[in-house]
């Protein structure tokens, strides 16, 4: 006996054959992708919601505090009078507008351009002593065999990252001030007139060495991160071929490094205009403002010493501008190495 096409052995037909759309019976597709293979924007949304409640808190102290204020850099092209209503908000709709004036005062004043010249001068000197100084240390820290010994440099490392500024100037007024412990020993031995806190053509050094001292044990966890991602079999590869301690270092851990470098290299950059506002700020009495005036200093004493809100928030514009096309530049170099950097291309 033949069967027909479509007949089952017990020579019944499908359903379909008595009159049943033939589609009723093919298998429903699954919409969870699209033929180009991306999850459709509505399924990710449904399936990431619990995440994305999580957090929207965080978007919104973000956009509270980080993108809102933005809307107040409209005084800067003003001559904004915060008494011209019954509040500052307001007295913005009620202030004259200037336009470019306050950025043509800024290009005017050799103050600005002392503070520039100062925060471009700290920023390169940090570059080059500072930021090398984290990775050496997380060379240094990973290294170490014994787990207890590594725990307890992390810890002795890491603890001046919580000291406040005020703390950290304090100890360092003990250590290297008019009255502090080098110069009572120099005094002691008929040397005197040792006072490195006053000295204002070494004052970009001794912030340096500050900055160093609170927050390049801190700097090191990045580092340390990535070197704990690194297969030991590289390290045994590279020890049977014959590589030293300096080989394996060159060869298999800078390389793991490198793309933490571009990144942190690239946010470095970033905030080049940056360099502190505390920390110049306990220290300008003692060296003048001729050493110690920065960007942040010089607009913080114009915009709230002196009360010209439009001159110091057209300052802080120039510097948010220059801030973001540093990012950009250094993001694209990073691009041209091979690095992803902040984002990728």
């Amino acid at each position: 006996m033949s069967l027909t096409a479509g007949s089952r052995p017990d020579g019944t037909r499908p359903a379909a054959a008595f009159g049943e759309p033939a589609a009723a019976l093919a298998p429903k597709a699954v919409p969870e992708k699209r033929a180009t293979g991306k999850v459709p924007w509505r399924v990710r949304l449904r399936r990431d919601r619990a995440l994305i409640l999580m957090t929207l808190p965080a978007i919104g102290l973000l956009l509270l505090f980080n993108y809102v204020p933005l809307l107040g850099n409209v005084v800067a092209f003003q001559d904004y009078d915060p008494y011209a209503s019954s509040n500052g908000i307001t007295a913005i709709f009620h202030s004259p507008w200037v336009g470019i004036e306050q950025f043509s005062r800024m290009l005017d004043d050799p103050e600005f351009w002392t503070a520039v010249k100062n925060t471009v001068v700290l920023f390169l000197l940090q570059l080059v002593l500072f930021f090398p100084i984290p990775i050496a240390l997380a060379l240094l820290i990973n290294s170490v065999i014994r787990p207890r010994v590594r725990a307890v440099a992390q810890a002795i490392m890491y603890l001046p990252h919580f000291f406040s500024w005020v703390l950290v100037v304090t100890v360092f007024q003990q250590i290297f001030g008019g009255a502090g412990i080098i110069a009572q020993t120099m005094e002691q031995h008929g040397w005197g007139g040792f006072d490195l806190m006053t000295n204002a053509s070494l004052f970009k050094f001794l912030v340096t060495a500050q900055s160093v001292w609170k927050d390049a044990g801190w700097g090191i966890i990045v580092f340390l991160a990535a070197l704990a991602a690194v297969s030991t079999d590289l390290y045994e590869a590279a020890a049977m071929d014959g590589a030293g301690r300096w080989r394996r270092t060159w060869h298999v851990t800078l390389p793991a490094l490198r793309p933490v470098i571009a990144l942190l290299l690239v946010l470095r950059v970033g905030d080049a205009l940056s360099v502190g506002f505390e920390q110049f700020l306990l220290q300008r009495d003692a060296v003048g403002r001729g050493a110690s005036e920065v960007l942040d200093t010089y607009v913080w004493n114009v915009g709230i010493q002196f009360g010209d809100f439009s001159y110091a928030a057209a300052v802080g514009l120039i510097k948010g501008v220059i801030g973001i096309c540093l990012v950009l530049g250094a993001n694209k170099f990073a691009h041209l190495l091979g690095e992803q950097g902040v984002y990728r291309k």
